[in-house]
Order: C-alpha cells, then structure tokens, then sequence
C-alpha cells in the first residue's frame, strides 16, 4: 500500500482548506500541525459575520495594490492568522506546531508565526513579500519551500 509522506498528506489537506476561501484575489489555506496531529485549520477571508469578500468590497482590487503590500488594506485575515486565531478561540496550544499553507506567508503571518511559537513552516506558492522573506532567513523558524510529490487527479 502506497502512503502519502506526512508533508504531502498535510499539504493536500491544506489545499483542500483553501477551498473554503472566500477572497477573491487567492485562495490559501493553511493548517497548524503538531506530533503529526493537526491542531487547527484556516482560510482566508472576511472576519466571521461579515459579508464575503468580492469585487465590490475588495479595497486591494479597486486601488491596485500589489500582492505582497499594504497588508492593512484588506478586510480579510489570512489563512495562517485565521489558523493561529482558531487555536486561540479553542484554547489549542500550538507553541512547537508547524504550519502548513498553499502560499509563503506575509511579513505580517511570519510575525505572528514567531510570536505564537511555530518553530517550522512549509509552503507551496510563492508571495512577492520581501519583508517576509528577510524575516524568515533572520528568525529562527525552520522554512521550507513545498515540492509538490504527489499528483492530484
């Protein structure tokens, strides 16, 4: 019997979550994971009660923000605050998970990744971030760039 690897299972499910995304710029979801357990899950979108994002309220799309800036003009949360967040709610402790999302985290997620206690992250697609990316070689968190092993048909 053929088996995914863990980061291949985790990365599918985390794939699978971004699915539930309500953003109309990029779906990306994201999971916590500990001990080979996950912990929580998160996609990104308007904050709960509020109406789903669209073109009409995408403030990023109507000023032509670029991705990878000016994180604060967004009515969203990310999939990993969202992740980090669900913990917080559950009362889920995540200090020594890795988190797992379908695209590298923004300078504002890294922030939040180091300070809740994350010591590893596997990501899939790129962000045009900078800032997160100098932020992730200079902390101690362990990064990694997902490659994808396994096809989904």
């Amino acid at each position: 019997m053929n088996r995914p690897a863990w980061d291949d299972y985790f990365m599918t499910i985390a794939e699978d979550v971004s699915e539930r995304a309500i953003c109309v710029k990029r779906k990306v979801g994201a999971l916590i994971v500990k001990d080979n357990r996950i912990l929580t899950t998160g996609y990104n979108g308007a904050p709960k009660g509020f109406n789903h994002c669209s073109e009409q309220t995408c403030l990023r799309k109507q000023m032509q923000v670029p991705s990878g800036q000016r994180h604060e003009l967004c009515r969203g949360l990310h999939a990993e605050q969202n992740a980090i967040i669900q913990a917080a709610w559950h009362g889920v402790k995540i200090v020594g998970g890795t988190m797992y999302s379908t695209y590298q985290p923004c300078v504002i997620c890294v922030k939040m990744m180091i300070n809740a206690g994350i010591v590893k992250v596997i990501y899939a697609g790129g962000y045009p971030d900078e800032l997160a990316q100098e932020m992730l070689k200079e902390s101690q968190l362990e990064v990694i760039k997902y490659e994808s092993r396994v096809s989904r048909s």
